[in-house]
């Protein structure tokens, strides 16, 4: 049977943890050792207003159950506001260990019509809150040697949706944020990873269903097989897997999760083994790209590059394989 994961004497930030994904994560990861420091700006799930209940509630809720939580209301979508956190993790707990960037918002709208309010919030809050909070708590994992990342990324990003462009490329910016903090994290004792949770929570309120204006789209909403998911998408399936990716026994660094109905699996980047022009200096032309376009596509003989440097090894291998070198 596998060792107990458990976060005695480790000290987790956690953004966003007033309700759903957030809170149930500071729960369980309370109930298994960890100080917990709950950051939430207690605002709507379109980014509206403030409060200071949720998160409040959260940490009384830790407190009766035994646990050590404090409670933070500083919004991640400024810089004071990152650096505020961790220190009031610092304040209470003396380190930082865990830092989960969860924080959210949605406010969707087809991509020809997203005005700046709808881009720069959800860039704010997401991208950059997530930078902004995860830069000091870096700096003081570096000091102690050890750290755990866990960046929330979504399938809006790596797979798509419609209307849904502004929180996709913030997705998709936070997908590249944790590469470079696991590539950095590496030479300290830090580990990163991305997830992408599902779950059905406060964001989907923020959802119309306008999107049903593209066909095909529609057409994939429609046709999609929904009967493993039945009382599955509920948030508290998503925490078994966020838990051991913010725990010691996680090796794992420098990849992304998928969490869908109480499935979990790895998710990964690749690039088809592809076409290798003729050997010499001459570069192909767009003729010879579309004579070839099949094997570009091919997916049979695929690299996994985990940094810029590996895609040249990557390309030196498929040379090889298609006797250019």
């Amino acid at each position: 049977m596998a060792e107990a994961v458990r976060f005695d004497n480790r000290v987790a930030i956690i953004t966003g943890a007033g309700g759903g994904l957030g809170k149930d994560y500071a729960l369980e990861m309370a109930r298994r050792g960890a100080k917990v420091l709950v950051n939430d700006l207690g605002g709507s799930g379109g980014g509206v207003g403030a409060s200071t209940l949720p998160a409040e509630e959260v940490v009384r809720q830790i407190r009766d159950e035994g646990g050590e939580a404090v409670a933070n209301f500083d919004s991640v979508s400024t810089r004071a506001g990152g650096a505020a956190i961790v220190q009031a993790a610092l304040d209470a707990f003396g380190k930082v260990d865990i830092c989960i960037a969860n924080a959210g918002i949605l406010r969707n709208n087809r991509f020809e019509d997203i005005a700046d309010d709808e881009l720069d919030a959800v860039l704010d809050v997401h991208l950059k809150g997530a930078f902004y909070v995860a830069q000091p708590a870096y700096r003081e994992m570096r000091k102690n040697g050890y750290g755990r990342f866990i960046f929330t990324g979504s399938a809006s990003a790596m797979y798509g949706h419609a209307w849904q462009a502004n929180y996709a490329a913030a997705k998709g910016g936070l997908m590249g944020l944790s590469h470079i903090v696991a590539i950095e994290g590496s030479a300290y004792g830090i580990k990163s990873n991305l997830l992408m949770p599902t779950a059905i929570s406060r964001l989907g309120d923020e959802m119309t269903e306008g999107f049903r204006e593209i066909p095909e789209f529609a057409k994939s909403l429609d046709n999609a097989d929904w009967s493993a998911s039945g009382g599955r998408q509920t948030v508290n399936f998503n925490t078994p897997l966020v838990l051991y990716l913010a725990s010691e026994q996680c090796d794992l660094t420098h990849a992304i999760f998928s969490a869908n109905s109480g499935r979990y699996a790895q998710v990964h980047i690749c690039a088809a083994d592809g076409w290798v022009t003729p050997a010499g200096t001459t570069p192909a032309t767009p003729e010879d790209v579309a004579a070839h376009i099949a094997q570009i596509a091919d997916l049979s003989i695929y690299h996994k590059p985990q940094t810029v440097y590996e895609e040249f090894s990557a390309v030196a291998d498929a040379a090889r394989r298609q006797g250019v070198i």
